[in-house]
């Protein structure tokens, strides 16, 4: 059997056109195709401010920095989260808070996050994985109680909804990856996007050494670094943004397909919840014996990627030695079988038969 790759995404001639098309333009930086590209996501996302940056760790960066963090600082995030979740709080001399998940969900345990609160925090981190929607309602209401910032990282949840809108719209900032394991894709890439004027204008200073867009050029007048996207990237995603809607229809197909051929057999589906306008990145299975499973299904050509550390098992984040017992099962059996916008309803049946074939 040919081999099936854990991740599947194209890129067309549309692409390639338009990437020539800016280098004929000589737009090569940041310039008038970025503008146009974050347009398009302000429009996409109904949210007034898009600020592309250079990745979506970057976005994270440049957020916490809007939002003023500083060393002695406390951020409030997930035990589940890709490591630049807290890498970001770290390199601004912040503490990193960890809180559980929810039981069922990966996700943040929003009725665990007052405990963590202390005179210090100033910001709570929501993770929306795999475009889970984490208890926003909770969430903003406990920020409002503490006075505190919340940074949505809705880095897995591009086109995510909920009752209340777009995932990443409904706090002072998100924060989104364009990375190639996303829904869409640019290679590398980033954006914040904010309805606060104030913050949108701190970002877009900050985004380079903090003087685009400022007044007097001649004089210094914040920090900031060289967060910059380009126009070679916008030129990609402008038409990867194109393709978005009928890559949700599609993630939400190859999910279900999942879901039923792997109904009884030794994987459980970490739940998404369609219904409700969430859009599965990834097929996120829980398994027992996970290693043997890996190896079983990569000798059947089945490529695979085993779930990622916890936040808690980072020595130099220096955590306390608090058991997180909702997020130990992801880490320790959590499995991605292959997935992608352009992964085939076909390759996910055929790694539902050879499943259902192994023995373990």
């Amino acid at each position: 059997m040919k081999k099936i790759p854990w991740w599947k995404t194209n890129f067309g001639e549309e692409e390639i056109d338009h990437v020539v098309q800016s280098m004929r333009n000589r737009c090569i930086s940041q310039g008038k195709v970025t503008t146009e590209f974050e347009l398009c996501l302000s429009k996409f996302l109904e949210v007034e401010h898009v600020i592309a940056v250079n990745n979506g760790s970057s976005a994270i960066l440049i957020a916490l920095m809007a939002a003023g963090i500083s060393p002695n600082d406390e951020v409030i995030i997930p035990n589940r989260t890709w490591i630049a979740t807290a890498h970001a709080v770290h390199l601004l001399g912040a503490k990193v808070i960890l809180v559980d998940t929810e039981k069922n969900r990966p996700i943040i345990n929003a009725t665990l996050i007052e405990e963590k609160i202390t005179s210090k925090t100033k910001a709570i981190i929501p993770v929306h994985m795999n475009g889970r929607s984490c208890d926003m309602q909770t969430i903003n209401a406990l920020a409002k109680k503490y006075e505190l910032f919340v940074i949505e990282d809705a880095a897995q949840a591009i086109a995510s909804k909920n009752t209340y809108g777009y995932l990443g719209t409904q706090s002072d900032m998100g924060c989104f990856s364009l990375s190639v394991a996303k829904t869409i894709a640019t290679g590398q890439g980033g954006f914040v996007v904010t309805n606060d004027s104030e913050l949108a204008t701190k970002i877009r200073a900050m985004r380079t050494h903090g003087v685009e867009n400022v007044q007097d050029p001649g004089k210094w007048v914040m920090s900031g670094f060289n967060f910059r996207f380009n126009d070679i990237l916008a030129s990609i995603g402008i038409e990867q943004l194109k393709r978005l809607p009928t890559r949700v229809n599609h993630l939400r197909d190859l999910y279900i397909n999942y879901e039923k051929g792997l109904n009884n057999s030794p994987f459980q589906i970490i739940p998404v919840n369609l219904d409700a306008g969430e859009v599965p990145v990834y097929n996120e299975f829980l398994v027992e014996n996970r290693e043997n499973w890996m190896t079983q299904l990569s000798a059947k050509s089945v490529e695979l990627r085993p779930f990622y550390p916890n936040i808690n098992t980072a020595p130099y984040l220096k955590q306390t030695q608090e058991r997180y017992l909702n997020s130990e099962p992801y880490e320790k059996n959590g499995i991605y079988l292959p997935s992608g916008p352009d992964q085939s309803i076909k390759n996910a049946g055929k790694v539902i038969d050879v499943i259902h074939k192994i023995n373990i």
